[in-house]
């Protein structure tokens, strides 16, 4: 009987170190969505922005165009204009899973920018203060993937609407 007991007890105790360690495998920081590589989210600022106007794509392809000018729209000053140098500070390319209502739930680094951790930081950070994105309302959830090209400067284009490079 005391053998029972002592082997309960430790089953549960390695239940509970597995959970435990299980749960310090996220790589999403507190708050993050997940695959999110820095602990970027957005800065409280201007709430009046109103709901961005739906989306009528038809495929994730489509949906692109429409969340990329979204991007664009809400930062205007940092957009770069024209033909991008030859050389780029940083090239990333993201995904980012969308609700049918445009909210970002989660990302996905197909190519991350390592070597520049802060401009990791700053695209992930861009895509979360953009929510929400156009309703994709022929689809649903949607995946939109695109190419931040980034200049030392800070201000980038995406590839779905890059004006090419020099």
């Amino acid at each position: 009987m005391h053998f029972q007991t002592t082997s309960r007890r430790l089953a549960l105790a390695a239940a509970l170190l597995a959970s435990l360690w299980l749960a310090g495998c996220s790589t999403a920081p507190t708050g993050a969505v997940p695959g999110q590589l820095s602990s970027a989210k957005p800065e409280p600022g201007d709430n009046s922005r109103g709901k961005p106007r739906a989306s009528s794509a038809a495929t994730a392809r489509d949906y692109r165009k429409d969340a990329a000018r979204h991007v664009y729209e809400i930062n205007k000053a940092r957009i770069y204009g024209g033909k991008l140098p030859p050389l780029l500070y940083a090239v990333g390319t993201l995904q980012v899973n969308l609700d049918a209502d445009g909210k970002v739930l989660s990302m996905h680094w197909m190519r991350a920018p390592t070597h520049a951790p802060e401009v990791i930081a700053e695209i992930e950070r861009t895509v979360l203060v953009a929510a929400p994105y156009p309703a994709a309302t022929r689809l649903g959830k949607v995946t939109w993937t695109d190419t931040w090209l980034w200049d030392e400067g800070g201000h980038f284009q995406l590839d779905t609407l890059s004006e090419g490079q020099l």
